[in-house]
């Protein structure tokens, strides 16, 4: 194989990152076919949406690369990627000003991201976490948190879990059984979205639950006993 220089290197673990189910070693193989070898600067930049939508298509014989199952928001992302520009998301929203106790009887939540301000990361390839402070009424951005240095942790999915250890619920598209193990060791609630959403559209449905909270919930925002009996009842 051959041996890239780092800025190469992290250029296409980059792209592998938001392409499910697409490992380096893969990503390699498509480029070589796809741009031709051996591969440096000029050759990433020359990759467009449509060649490297095929060549993974190919992979699974489907050379029209319309059944894919990686959305083109990815497709779109790791072409970025790999032309170098990994290193601003113009889209990304604006952290807000937050004080503990700012908003009463509210909850962290983290968002498995890639993109923006969408919840379209998987929690073993997500390029960062949006982490959001939520009470029935209001939501603020309080962090954006990088998971990049997950890559060089012995344990990935437990470094990925301790870096939203704050969190209570975490929103991603996807968590294998292992990984959500130790997110829920960490107390933090996974929940899958298959779809990409807005995370503000995915957390203003979620702010429904704040009117009748499951018990884990009511504990989460400092319900008594004899509350969270009372809501258990009520459901």
């Amino acid at each position: 194989m051959e041996t890239l220089p780092r800025e190469l290197a992290l250029r296409i673990a980059l792209a592998s990152r938001v392409l499910p189910g697409i490992d380096i070693p893969s990503l390699l193989g498509i480029l070589h076919e796809r741009v031709g070898s051996p591969l440096d600067d000029e050759k990433l930049k020359s990759v467009t949406v449509t060649n490297l939508k095929t060549g993974i298509g190919s992979l699974d014989g489907e050379e029209d690369g319309e059944d894919i199952g990686i959305g083109l928001a990815n497709i779109k992302l790791a072409v970025r990627y790999l032309w170098g520009d990994e290193a601003e998301d113009e889209d990304l929203p604006e952290i807000q000003p937050y004080r503990e106790g700012d908003l009463p009887e509210s909850i962290r939540v983290a968002i498995g991201s890639n993109s923006g301000a969408l919840v379209n990361g998987h929690f073993g390839s997500c390029i960062r976490f949006l982490v959001y402070q939520l009470s029935r009424n209001d939501c603020r951005l309080v962090d954006i948190r990088s998971t990049l240095e997950a890559d060089s942790a012995d344990d990935k999915n437990l470094f990925r879990a301790n870096l939203i250890k704050d969190c209570h619920v975490m929103f991603v598209q996807s968590i294998g059984g292992p990984a959500a193990a130790k997110v829920i060791r960490n107390d933090i609630y996974p929940i899958k979205v298959p779809d990409v959403i807005e995370a503000l559209e995915q957390l203003t449905e979620f702010q429904k639950v704040f009117d009748a909270p499951p018990p884990w919930f009511a504990k989460v925002l400092g319900k008594s006993a004899e509350e969270r009996v009372r809501f258990s009842h009520d459901e």
